[in-house]
């Protein structure tokens, strides 16, 4: 008997419960959202856009070396720091420099002498005119051999050519130093672009001038850069084109980190919504619709590219047709009724 009447309670509870739930989904129903901003979507023309990876580097590279051989004695500068045009940067023991200039010196004081006793043998008629200049030949050879080996000597200390970054340091204070050998790489910051490779398919839509979209997702930075060179020769591995963009200055942007590039490949119909009426919900994606009868539903859809002007692009669950609200007072939910934004 005890367990009917259990039974019995349990059922008008189920009823009751079913009974609330529908009041409230009618009074969910009834709701009208006020506020509320909708549109009709209509497909329209879009860009279309090959995207692809490549990097910041600098378009002024400068390679540092001695043009003397000796020992490093100053070497200052290290990776990243900033130097100025005509700073010195290395100082190079000029050993060898220093003979060659006394041996050069010594050699021109001979020189220097047997002109000045030839040109006296010349008048007193003691000599040729072929021998006097024989001597003067020799005499100017001394000269600019002297002149070269002063210039040598001044050659131990490297100045910087240019206002740049110093990115690479292959030697070090200490080391020995050989002409033509480099010693320090630096980059100007203020000349960078943007390096990447793109496919043979896409190689023929893409022109010197074309302007094109740049993300730097390291700090979340997008810039406008310029197509500045097509190299129209594909790496015979990878089939593909090396491509440099210029890219606009910016104090954050360094050479060496990633970007990911949009050129523009031609039209194409897309349907987009104000970026202010797709939500999140738990990473997913998802807009208001409205049906026939006024009801809005949330509906998951998948997005694409944002544009400049804050549409985005649904590649997949939206149509033409489509009725979307977003922007509602109180805040959208399944089951209201739309009252038109005044």
């Amino acid at each position: 008997m005890n367990k009917k009447i259990v039974l019995v309670l349990m059922a008008l509870f189920v009823l009751q419960a079913c009974s609330e739930d529908g009041e409230r989904s009618k009074s969910t129903a009834q709701v009208v959202v006020t506020q509320a901003s909708s549109i009709i979507l209509q497909s329209i023309d879009v860009e279309s856009h090959y995207v692809t990876s490549g990097t910041v580097t600098s378009d002024h590279r400068v390679s540092i070396s001695s043009r003397i051989s000796g020992y490093i004695r100053k070497l200052s500068v290290r990776e990243g720091d900033r130097v100025k045009k005509g700073q010195v940067l290395v100082r190079v023991d000029p050993v060898n420099a220093k003979q060659s200039l006394v041996q050069a010196e010594a050699a021109l004081a001979n020189a220097t002498a047997d002109l000045k006793r030839y040109e006296l043998l010349y008048k007193e008629h003691a000599t040729s005119q072929q021998q006097l200049d024989k001597v003067r030949l020799r005499y100017k050879v001394a000269r600019s051999q002297a002149a070269q080996a002063r210039n040598q000597l001044g050659y131990a200390e490297v100045r910087s050519p240019v206002n740049g970054v110093v990115v690479e340091k292959r030697l070090s204070k200490g080391d020995l130093a050989q002409p033509g050998a480099m010693i320090l790489t630096l980059e100007d910051p203020a000349s960078l672009l943007v390096e990447t490779y793109v496919s043979e398919q896409f190689v023929s839509s893409i022109h010197i001038g074309d302007t094109v979209n740049l993300e730097i997702p390291s700090i979340q930075s997008h810039l406008i850069g310029t197509v500045r060179q097509v190299v129209e020769a594909a790496d015979a591995v990878s089939h593909q084109f090396l491509v440099k963009v210029a890219l606009q200055a910016d104090s954050a942007v360094h050479a060496g980190m990633y970007v990911q590039i949009g050129f523009s490949t031609g039209m194409r119909k897309a349907v987009v919504v104000p970026s202010a009426a797709v939500v999140e919900r738990s990473g997913l994606q998802g807009v208001y619709i409205v049906d026939a009868h006024k009801i809005i539903h949330y509906r998951q859809v998948r997005t694409g590219e944002t544009s400049a002007n804050n549409k985005i692009e649904i590649l997949a669950g939206l149509r033409d047709g489509d009725v979307i609200a977003w922007d509602g007072d109180p805040f959208l939910q399944t089951g209201m009724s739309l009252q038109a934004k005044k």
